[in-house]
This record gives C-alpha cells, structure tokens and sequence, in this order.
C-alpha cells in the first residue's frame, strides 16, 4: 500500500547497517518511481548507478548489454559488501536486470506489489500500531518545538487523529505537518474538521505541508489513485464494492455475496488485491486458513466510497451489490436465528449443524451485521434490514452486547413507527425494552414494555399482551419494584396459558421465581422454578433448564441448604453444556466450587 513508509524504513535500516559496519562498500539508491506516469527503466537505472561507481561520459559503454556487464563486473570486483535499494519498483522488469551477479552484495527493494514469483525474503510492511502512532505524531510536534504542550494536554485528541489517519504513516506525516502549522490551535480542531467534512482524505490533502525529506508530495489521494488506476477491471470492481461493504473486514463468502461471485472466484480476485496490499487477510488466532477475514484499510475505503459516488453508474452498481449482501445476511442470520432458537421435536434448520457453528458465524459477522441493519433508515434496504435485525436479536442477547443489541432493536422499531403498524410497534419495542433491561436501563425498558402492553391491548393481541408483561416485570424487579415484577409476571403465566403457549409459560414461571426470590421468598420462588424446571424439561429445553437450574441453586442457598444449591448448580452446568453454552456451565461450576459437600 501507498504511503506506508517503505522508503522511510529502507533508508533508515540503511543509516543502521551503516553505523554498525555491516556494508563498508557503500550504499547505492536508485528510485525507480515504479508508480510514476514515467517509470525508471533498468536501461535508464543502470546509467545512475555506473555514475555513482565513478563510471561516466566517455568511460561508458556504448551499449545496454555492455553497460549491464561493467555494472556486474565493478560490483564483482569489490571485496567490501554493499548494498543496493532499488525503491519503489512496480515491475520484476525493472530491478532483475540490476541485481548483482555475485551474493557478496545485498539488495533491498520496495515496491506497493508482492513479487511471488521470485525466490526473495519477503518483509510485509502494516499500519502502525496505535501507540506508536501517537509517538509519532508527539515526537514530530517536540522535534519542531519542545515547548509544544498539545500532545501532553489532548492525548484523547492524538489518539482519535492517529485513528482517523488510519495510523497510516504518510497520513500521519501530513497531520503531523498540519500541526506545526496551526501552532495556535489545539489538536482537537483538526480531530472535529475532518470528522465534519467525514473525508479525512480530502482535508488532509488540503492542508499538506508539501513535500518530504525526498521531495515527494505528501498527499494521499494521488497515491490511491495509482494503485487503483493500475488494477485490471474486476479487481477494481471487486475493491469498489468492498469499500462499500458494511464492515472493514469482511468473510470470503460474504464478499462473494456483495459481488455476485462465486466464492472461489473472490477468493482469487481478492489474493490479487493482497498481493497488491489493498486489502489485508486476517487469520483469527488458532483458525484454520478457510477461515480467513479480508480487511481494507480506513483510508482506502473512504477513496473508493468517493469514487463510486461520483458516478451514477457505479453507484448503482454498488446499491444492487448492498441488496446481493443484505440477502445474504438475512439469509444467513435468520438461519443462525433458528438455530439458536431450536428445541428438540421442532424441525432441524437447514444450515448449521449446532448452535456452535451458529455462534461462530454470527460472532465473525456481527459487526457487518449490525452495520447492515442501520442500513434500514434508507427505503431501498428497510424490508431486508428489518428482518435482519430481528433474526439478531436472540444472539445479541446470549452474547450480552448490549450496545449492539439497543442500535439493532431501535432499527425495526423506528420502521414499525413510520409505518403505523401497531402489532409491529409492540413487539420491536418489547424486544429493545429487553435490550435496555438487560443493558441495566430499566426505567427506560419500563417505558417501552408499557407502551408495548398497552399497543398489544388496544388491537387485543393477548399472545403479545403476555410477551409484555413478562418483559415488563424483569424490569420492574431489576429496578426493585418486586411486588409489582410479581404481579406482572402472574399475568404474563395466566394468559400464556390461556392462549396454550406453554413453553413461553414456563419462562413466566421462571421469572417469578426470580420476582418472588427478590421479595425474600425463596420457598415461593423454589416451588415456581421447580414448575418451570418440570416444563422445560419436557420441553427438551436444555438452555432453559439450565437457566431454571441455576435460579433454583440461588434460591436454595439463600435458603440456607448449600448442599441442595450445589447439586443444582452442578446440574445446571450439565444442561448448559448440552445446551452449548460453556461459559454458563463454567459460571455454574465456579458457583458449585464455592460450597461445601453433603457431609457423608
């Protein structure tokens, strides 16, 4: 990739090498301008480099294959190592020619592409790290005025600049040089400017401070554009289409979607724009290489964002390759959905083998999903986006990501709002009052499952009418209104049973348990979690008889019978692993490890 300061590193391991004698011949540098509208040739290379070994004007030979052979032979002829940087080359053709005849030598190159077809040392250079990003940009305001207090008093704005830069090294240079400029105005200025105009590309060409210590221009949309202009067509579409994408790092088979290609054909599309260093692959740690995540850099997104909004073509292109991903989303979710949903004697979902591979799934493309789902606020995508958010949301909550799980909820709810459908409204807003429940927000989900009870009655959905209220009293327990949370919780059983959904009416059952243990009566509370246990077991419910299990090994301890509450938190553990969820029977087991045995 452009900009990542390949030049920079070359020099200064060259600086190094030096100082610590490893190359007493010297040091040759030759920069090929590979992404120039005029590359150096070999030919032309060869000249400057016969120049700088004191061969020149009349002493050159007369053509390029003597010339190349006196280059050969003088680099033959010098015992003392040197070494050769041939700097940003595109092509093989431009530095074979140049490589040295003997191994006495060593040759550093730099281009933008893998060259994989040769047997070289490869070194892949990434993004730096946030924190020496911030260095950086510290080091470069102190080296112009140690007086400079900005990076000492704002280190929240150096790091959100470092992040806007993408902590890409040319990007960094150029704020870095924007600060020096603007001495009299604080870091946080520059961080709002871009974050206003939302095109960090643009304000940071703007403001350039010209030219660097080699007399490049510090700007970044020119070097994007290189890189772009020199892919062939459908690598340049499939990158488009990425910047588009709801996630920076984005699976294989979801890229495939977005494009409208066979996986085997993104995966090789998307290898050539690796080799190019416009996307990076991302193995999760201990994941096989079928697993493998495709990143594109900050940067590189909100160029191709620009170019395919600057032409309509292109941009509907891009909105039918939104409608490919979101379908695939959908899809997907809702079948990781099911899944996770799935009780035994129901039908088997037709994709994932077990709730393992569900969460799996849904745990590489949350942050796509969640992003995809925002995209309901656009007419085009709100039947798709709506659904989508819907099929997240019982993953959300297993996996408690509540700022996820609130965003993604107020989606439908906002769509259910604007088209006036009330059973719509009552059940989106059932589901986020969960969200902020579970996120600790009860008055606010109060709010919501009230709203939601009072919609369900007023059109007499009584099935919804007895979602709400169940909802509405783990509310109303966690805000510590105990009373009210068991009033609640008897109707919520009451009219489950009367509309015959049993297995919603053993979660009332459930939760009054909870209601009535946080009353201080845990014999209550034990006699409802044991109707519920029996229920769920019936059911084949293990998550839910899990859950049931581990209530009643809470209340028989504040019942003061630790030997019964171990035995129950064993048990639980057992239908949580059964049920696929080991953090719960980890949770179960600490808690059962924590009180003493039957005495024999």
């Amino acid at each position: 990739m452009g900009g990542i300061g390949k030049t920079a590193l070359a020099v200064e391991a060259a600086h190094r090498a030096r100082t610590e004698g490893w190359f007493p011949g010297g040091t040759l540098f030759v920069d090929l301008r590979g992404y120039d509208d005029d590359p150096v040739t070999a030919d032309q290379a060869v000249l400057a480099l016969l120049d700088a070994l004191g061969v020149r004007d009349r002493d050159l030979p007369p053509t390029a294959g003597r010339q190349y052979d006196t280059y050969r032979a003088l680099l033959a002829e010098r015992r003392d190592r040197m070494l050769l940087i041939l700097d940003n080359a595109s092509d093989p053709s431009q530095y074979l020619p140049l490589l040295p005849g003997t191994d006495r030598h060593r040759v550093l190159i730099t281009s933008r592409d893998r060259p994989d077809s040769l047997p070289v040392r490869l070194i892949d250079l990434e993004t730096l790290a946030p924190d020496d990003s911030v260095a950086l940009l510290t080091h470069a305001l102190l080296d112009t005025d140690e007086r400079d207090e900005r990076a000492r008093c704002e280190p929240d704005a150096l790091h959100k600049l470092a992040d806007l830069c993408g902590h890409l090294p040319l990007a960094l240079q150029i704020a870095a040089g924007m600060l020096r400029r603007r001495r009299h105005r604080d870091i946080a200025s520059l961080v709002a400017k871009i974050r206003d105009t939302g095109d960090a590309i643009a304000v940071l060409d703007q403001g350039s401070p010209g030219t660097d210590l080699y007399g490049r221009s510090l700007v970044l949309r020119p070097v994007l554009e290189t890189s772009y202009g020199r892919l062939p067509s459908g690598q340049a579409r499939l990158l488009r289409l990425m910047c588009l994408a709801p996630d920076a790092e984005t699976g294989t088979e979801t890229i495939a979607a977005l494009a409208g290609l066979g996986p085997g054909t993104a995966l090789s599309l998307l290898e050539d724009l690796a080799a190019a260093y416009l996307v990076t692959p991302v193995r999760p740690v201990g994941g096989a290489a079928s697993a493998v995540r495709w990143r594109v850099h900050d940067l590189v997104r909100g160029f191709g964002a620009g170019v395919v909004a600057a032409d309509a073509a292109l941009r509907e292109e891009a909105d039918a390759a939104r409608e490919r991903v979101l379908e695939f989303y959908v899809r997907w979710a809702e079948a990781a959905d099911s899944r996770l949903r799935w009780l035994p004697g129901q039908e088997e979902p037709e994709r994932f083998g077990d709730r393992r591979q569900a969460l799996a799934w849904l745990d590489g493309e949350r942050a796509g999903l969640a992003a995809a789902a925002a995209w309901a606020q656009e007419g085009r995508f709100t039947d798709a986006a709506v659904r989508l958010a819907w099929s997240l949301s019982e993953y959300l909550s297993w996996r408690r990501y509540f700022d996820d799980w609130i965003a993604v909820m107020e989606t439908p709810h906002d769509d259910a709002r604007r088209t006036g459908n009330r059973l719509d409204v009552a059940m989106d807003l059932n589901n986020l009052g969960f969200a902020l429940q579970e996120a600790g927000r009860a008055q606010e989900a109060i709010d919501a499952h009230t709203r939601a009870r009072d919609l369900s009655q007023a059109v007499g959905d009584r099935h919804g009418e007895a979602i709400a209220w169940n909802y509405l009293g783990l509310a109303l327990r966690e805000a510590g209104r105990a009373e009210e949370a068991i009033d609640a919780h008897t109707r919520a059983r009451d009219l489950h049973q009367t509309v015959g959904d049993r297995h919603r009416e053993a979660s009332a059952w459930n939760n009054l348990g909870l209601a009535l243990q946080r009353a201080g009566r845990p014999e209550e509370a034990i006699g409802a979690y044991r109707t519920s246990l029996e229920m769920r077991r019936k059911f084949e419910d293990r998550y839910g008889e899990g859950q049931t299990l581990y209530n009643l090994a809470i209340a028989h301890e504040a019942a003061q019978r630790p030997a019964e509450a171990r035995t129950f938190y064993f048990q639980s553990a057992d239908a949580y692993t059964r049920a696929d969820a080991p953090a719960k029977a980890a949770q179960a087991r600490a808690r059962a490890a924590k009180l003493p045995e039957e005495p024999d």
